[in-house]
């Protein structure tokens, strides 16, 4: 059994669940501090963080990833237990084998051959995990970033190993990824019966065309290989299940994806300005989950893109779709940031699962692109 699976195994049989690590992170930080590396733990609340690092000054390359996975659901609806790794035929089945115990993995197993085989190499490389990617993303890579930007830590060059290849690995290279901005809205009414309206003030009646205002809006054209800005609601609830009652408030949730055209405090003010032209009693409470990130053409892109292409057979596409990742919290240190990690078709789905062949692959990949980056 190869190291890389070997290793996949063992943390696929540690259940992660977000935000717990279970020990992944100890069984990691064992192996790096044996190849050479500085070890730091740095645990905030019930998260567990864990930064390895090798090699002094720049250019600084880091690894980003995390341990913990998302509940696995019924157990019984998987075809084997998912925290009992199981290969068949050819495929690596459990909870965390794609999504992304397999590139964590292969990060580990790739910086013990890198610095073996360059003991005094250029630079700095870098592992950075967290058991909060899965969950509130507060006290995982966001805070750790906080304590690298007081510290006054550089990055130049980070790899997330996100599970983003779509049929081969490494078919798609992720350039950049949408912020998300959530918002909670109340808009207060009166209550009332809904025989006597003039005697109440219905909330959702009186909120319906800001709503629709803001989710017929087109905010943008696109922003380069971005799509254009989004905003989806999520959730809508009143009323007090009687059919007679008018609701005296209205809940609602949204969600807006936006690329670089924006920062989350001028789309608050967007938004807020048609709640109020609709005169609208409300309260509005809003989260921000990331800033957008691009990282334009440069030697970090061109070089994984001249890599991927080695080892998919073509160039890779290059992509800002899909969701958001924890690079979200390290490009604002100023680094140049891409993900690169095995196909992702069965990501947080039952029977998750991850090729064998690809796993194996992995760490040749990830060492080939520290070499070429730090080396040549």
């Amino acid at each position: 059994m190869s190291d890389v699976l070997q290793l996949t195994r063992d943390l696929i049989a540690r259940p992660s669940v977000t935000p717990e690590d279970a020990g992944c992170q100890a069984v990691i930080a064992q192996r790096l501090q044996a190849a050479g590396f500085a070890v730091e733990h740095l645990r905030f609340g019930a998260v567990d963080n864990l930064w390895a690092s090798h090699g002094r000054g720049g250019p600084v390359l880091l690894l980003l990833g995390h341990t913990d996975v998302v509940p696995p659901g019924p157990r019984a609806a998987w075809a084997s237990d998912p925290f009992v790794p199981e290969v068949r035929d050819g495929l690596l089945y459990g909870r965390g084998a794609a999504d992304m115990k397999g590139s964590v993995a292969a990060f580990v197993v790739a910086l013990e051959r890198f610095v073996a085989a360059h003991p005094a190499h250029p630079g700095t490389v870098a592992l950075l995990l967290t058991s909060d990617e899965e969950g509130e993303a507060i006290d995982g890579v966001r805070k750790v970033a906080q304590v690298l930007r007081e510290r006054g830590e550089r990055i130049d060059w980070c790899i997330t190993g996100e599970p983003s290849s779509k049929q081969v690995l490494g078919d798609l290279l992720r350039v950049g990824r949408r912020g998300t901005l959530s918002a909670t809205l109340m808009v207060r009414g009166i209550q009332g019966h809904v025989a006597y309206p003039e005697k109440a003030r219905n909330p959702i009646h009186q909120a319906l065309p800001a709503l629709a205002e803001l989710t017929a809006r087109r905010w943008d054209d696109g922003y380069e290989s971005f799509p254009p800005t989004s905003l989806q609601i999520s959730n809508v609830h009143a009323g007090t299940g009687a059919n007679n009652v008018i609701p005296g408030e209205l809940s609602v949730l949204f969600n807006l994806r936006y690329n670089p055209h924006w920062r989350a405090e001028q789309l608050e003010a967007e938004c807020e300005a048609v709640l109020r032209a609709h005169g609208l009693d409300y309260a509005i409470t809003w989260h921000r989950g990331g800033e957008p990130f691009y990282t334009p053409e440069g030697r970090l892109r061109a070089v994984a893109r001249a890599v991927l292409a080695e080892f998919s057979g073509h160039p890779p596409e290059e992509s800002t779709g899909g969701g958001t990742s924890d690079a979200r919290f390290i490009a604002p240190l100023g680094a140049q940031c891409i993900e690169i990690g095995p196909v992702n078709a069965s990501i947080h789905q039952v029977d998750e699962h991850v090729r064998v062949a690809d796993l194996e692959r992995l760490p040749a990949l990830y060492a080939t692109l520290m070499e070429r980056l730090l080396c040549v």
